[in-house]
């Protein structure tokens, strides 16, 4: 049959085509390269989410920690401390952390009551900076200093910094794992458009002879590889979504800080929702230039 001149292949050319008993084995494969993208996907997004959230806690977050034996000693340095740091430029809040609230911290480690068994609890302070700079650090560590040799100043970033840096790690691992993904999926593609090409040597060219073209002949090979692609985008993407949704669910449950900020946004859904429509737009591409690659040196 013809379309405006030109010869077009028929249905029944077309079936020829297909996979003989329908095992369709590029649809399994697909949905678990698919499964793996999206579970590093969400994996890579979800710390990038932490990462960043880590970074805004972390900037510009100071503790002082004043150290004494005695209690009364301890409470007037941190008492002369928190007068200084309130009335530093370089500091916007300073607030002291109540004794009972760092007893019930130490409580797993120090017992019940660790003040009156003579262990000595240090008084904290934490502080927001106007500034992350390290000048800044610097001058409000000089005048802690000076208002209490006990007192030591920590900055977060110095010892949550390696956190941070080993989230930003994982994230780009992730996106590597994908880009990985992406690669191997368009090769097996191209390696089963060319398998299947050669096992229909035979068909492809009674067809030619009907009077089909190569492009005519690669747009039966799309079809049949699109649709064992969306089988498998949607297998695939249905089993990551579930399993994505229970470990969401799981990390919400431990209600951990860090953790939380790994909640994705409705931007990293839409790219999630996204990546089987890209998986199966791949597919047909890499098929159709397999095949026409291939026929160029066949024929």
């Amino acid at each position: 049959m013809t379309r405006g001149g030109k010869p077009r292949a028929t249905g029944a050319e077309a079936r020829a085509l297909d996979d003989v008993g329908g095992a369709h084995v590029m649809s399994w494969v697909i949905a678990i390269m698919l499964f793996l993208t999206l579970l590093a996907g969400a994996a890579g997004l979800g710390t990038a989410r932490a990462a960043g959230a880590l970074d805004r806690q972390m900037a510009g977050r100071l503790t002082v920690q004043i150290v004494e034996g005695e209690t009364q000693r301890r409470d007037a340095a941190a008492a002369r401390v928190l007068a200084v740091l309130r009335t530093l430029p370089d500091v916007a809040r300073a607030t002291p952390v109540p004794q009972a609230d760092l007893a019930r911290m130490l409580q797993p480690w120090l017992g019940k009551d660790a003040e009156a068994a003579g262990l000595p609890v240090p008084a904290l302070i934490d502080v927001d900076l106007t500034s992350d700079a390290g000048t800044a650090i610097a001058r409000v560590d000089a005048a802690v200093t000076r208002a209490s040799p006990a007192a030591r100043v920590d900055a977060h970033a110095t010892w949550l910094g390696p956190v941070g840096r080993l989230l930003d790690t994982a994230a780009w691992l992730a996106g590597a794992i994908i880009l990985l993904m992406l690669g191997a999926t368009t090769a097996v593609v191209m390696l089963a458009a060319r398998a299947g090409l050669e096992a229909h040597h035979a068909t492809i060219e009674v067809i030619h002879m009907l009077g089909a073209t190569d492009r005519q002949v690669a747009r039966l090979f799309q079809r049949r590889i699109a649709l064992d692609a969306g089988i498998g985008a949607v297998v695939g993407g249905t089993i990551a979504g579930g399993a994505i949704l229970l470990v969401a669910r799981q990390i919400g449950a431990l209600e951990s800080e860090l953790l939380g900020g790994m909640r994705l946004g409705v931007g990293d859904v839409a790219i999630l929702v996204a990546l089987p429509l890209v998986f199966v737009a791949l597919a047909v591409v890499a098929a159709r230039l397999a095949v026409l690659a291939q026929m160029r040196r066949m024929l």
